[in-house]
């Protein structure tokens, strides 16, 4: 198997899409703000669709466009997410109201939709692409709302992914994980399930109990898969914190799943782990209770 590319890749840059959206009647009504209530995404044939919905008429404007980076306007700062493509949407004139900040769904194309922080009335959202793809921005009235669909002209696999069970962990009930199903594009499947688990459960699985133990990683920046060995290479300052369960009981299960791998080794952001040779598991000193 090849090596794998980083976890959030900067995909290359494609042009704008900008859509004027603000309807003539709309004109006389400046000192109203549309609000931003809602965002849902699903997949139709061919296309995920993301919906962004308001309360109040629509933006001014919307622009999409590719970028290799989310900078939050208002402290400078990038923000991440999971995805090999990353689609940039901004919303002129609009108000944020309490839509979630970070949400992952589990659609062929979209991994996940991040925001950031409202800045002189404009909203600016990433969008986590499974690959980058062919994209449409329109407008819908009653309610009043911005669609972006994304082409998905692709084939996927289902695989699983292997997160916290809150509720059999505090119970005691081994094993401590439960798994959920993605898409994943093949035939890269082990990248794409730990690719995945990095973008976490969705809301519904939240809901649920399910959590995402990080143990401080930020992301991973290769997997290889030979001779029956999965090797990780993670990013960050990564840290057990002395817990019995780590992101390491969410990973070997989720790369043990495929018949290619039956051991795993999970290194460090420094390259270390500590039984890098042989046929056996092996995590790093950091994540030892």
């Amino acid at each position: 198997m090849l090596p794998i590319r980083p976890l959030i890749a900067g995909a290359a840059l494609a042009a704008a899409v900008t859509v004027p959206l603000a309807l003539p009647a709309q004109a006389t009504q400046l000192a109203r703000i549309p609000v931003l209530t809602g965002i849902r995404a699903a997949h139709q044939p061919g296309l995920d669709r993301l919906v962004f919905e308001f309360r109040g008429g629509l933006p001014r404007r919307a622009q999409a466009r590719y970028t290799s980076a989310i900078v939050d306007q208002a402290t400078g700062r990038t923000v991440s997410a999971v995805g090999d493509a990353l689609l940039r949407i901004r919303f002129e004139r609009a108000g944020a109201g309490t839509v979630q900040a970070r949400t992952t769904y589990p659609l062929p194309g979209v991994i996940q939709v991040v925001g950031t922080t409202p800045y002189h009335s404009t909203l600016t959202y990433g969008v986590g692409l499974a690959r980058q793809a062919p994209f449409r921005v329109y407008q819908l009235t009653r309610p009043s709302r911005v669609v972006v669909d994304i082409t998905t002209p692709y084939r996927t696999v289902p695989v699983r992914g292997y997160f916290l069970d809150t509720a059999r962990y505090d119970a005691g009930r081994q094993p401590y994980t439960t798994a959920v199903q993605r898409p994943v594009i093949a035939p890269s499947t082990a990248y794409g399930a730990l690719q995945r688990l990095f973008a976490g459960p969705t809301q519904a699985e939240k809901a649920q109990g399910l959590r995402f133990v990080s143990s401080k990683a930020t992301g991973f920046s290769k997997l290889t898969v030979k001779r029956g060995v999965a090797r990780v290479y993670l990013t960050g300052r990564l840290t057990g914190a002395g817990s019995t369960f780590t992101i390491a009981d969410e990973i070997m299960p989720t790369l043990k799943q495929f018949p290619s791998v039956k051991w795993v080794k999970i290194y460090d952001a420094r390259g270390h782990t500590q039984q890098p040779y042989g046929p056996s598991n092996s995590v790093p000193r950091s994540l030892e209770p």
